[in-house]
């Protein structure tokens, strides 16, 4: 691994147990991101954008695991890791903000004592007064106001804003290397949005921190990451810089997406939309998972799955015909 990459991983495989057999989730998925840079990774729900994450972390459902590939962290493989093994890396190394944070925060422990747990368990700060400081301290750098009188609170006494402040304060408190945001925007107003982004980008540029956000919103991809992979129905179709990928998207999947983005500034009298739905686990047609959606489809794409592959410089995709023009403004 190059020395300032933090995460790759390597045609990482995640299957579900189902009555019918395994079935895989994430299909060969391999990517990476360095530090001080943000990945973005965009996708319908239930592409794998998110198992994708957990695998990483080893926090799958119980009737998923890890099948094959490889997930290097700072040039450790984590894959088959034990769970108490992969507990030493969760919070102290590697920090998950979820979209949700009223049902990732205890509604039975004040905030100061929830972002205390992590100096306990992962600093082995044993002080609870000690601790109380620390969560204060942490609760400042996220930018929650008069954090002394509030740490004290309950999370329904935090607006959907300040409870998504704690929940970066709680995975920001051991500086760790790499940082998974899962919608960390979510239900959020597009002023409450812009100043939790502004959070994460001031603790990366402080803590050249890796950060990964999966989300819906390409807006948000396009002004706060560096680069995106598009995943679909398991599989990364296209990955390459924002500014490159946006301006001129290779996949037919991906020019989808831009084109079904409300645009103010057009007179766009109906929005575009993406015909068909994505196929279900374990209903994967042959040939191009995208074929049976995409307009341009040949009896290539129907019967043949395409590898990816690069793509102008830093881009790559996974498409027979890539850079088909597709009027996205249309």
């Amino acid at each position: 691994m190059p020395g300032d990459e933090v995460l790759r991983l390597e045609n990482l495989v995640t299957e579900i147990s189902t009555p019918g057999g395994a079935v895989r989730v994430v299909d060969g998925v391999s990517l990476s991101v360095r530090a001080g840079r943000t990945l973005g990774i965009v996708g319908e729900s239930g592409s794998g954008k998110s198992l994708t994450c957990l695998s990483v972390l080893g926090l799958l459902p119980a009737t998923a695991r890890v099948a094959s590939g490889a997930i290097w962290f700072k040039g450790e493989n984590l894959a088959g890791k034990p769970a108490k093994a992969m507990a030493r890396y969760r919070g102290r190394h590697i920090g998950m903000i979820l979209q949700d944070p009223m049902s990732s925060l205890n509604p039975l422990f004040k905030i100061g004592q929830q972002i205390g747990e992590v100096f306990k368990y992962h600093r082995g700060v044993r002080s609870r007064a000690e601790r109380w400081r620390l969560a204060i301290a942490a609760m400042r750098l996220v930018g929650i106001p008069a954090a002394e009188q509030r740490a004290p609170g309950y999370p329904h006494q935090f607006s959907g804003g300040m409870r998504q402040r704690v929940a970066i304060a709680i995975n920001i408190g051991c500086d760790p290397d790499l940082l998974i945001a899962d919608e960390p925007t979510t239900a959020l107003d597009v002023t409450i949005r812009s100043q939790i982004l502004q959070v994460l980008r001031d603790i990366q540029r402080a803590r050249n921190t890796a950060i990964i956000l999966v989300t819906h919103d390409l807006h948000t991809v396009a002004g706060f990451c560096d680069e995106v992979a598009v995943m679909y129905a398991g599989q990364i179709v296209e990955h390459g810089p924002v500014a490159d990928l946006f301006s001129r998207p290779a996949h037919p999947y991906t020019a989808g997406l831009i084109a079904a983005v409300p645009r103010i500034a057009l007179d766009m009298p109906r929005l575009r939309v993406i015909a068909g739905q994505p196929p279900r686990p374990g209903e994967i047609p042959q040939g191009c998972r995208f074929a049976p959606r995409c307009a341009v489809a040949s009896q290539l794409c129907r019967t043949q799955a395409p590898a990816m592959r690069g793509f102008q410089g830093a881009r790559s995709v996974a498409c027979w015909s890539p850079q088909i023009e597709l009027d996205t403004a249309a």
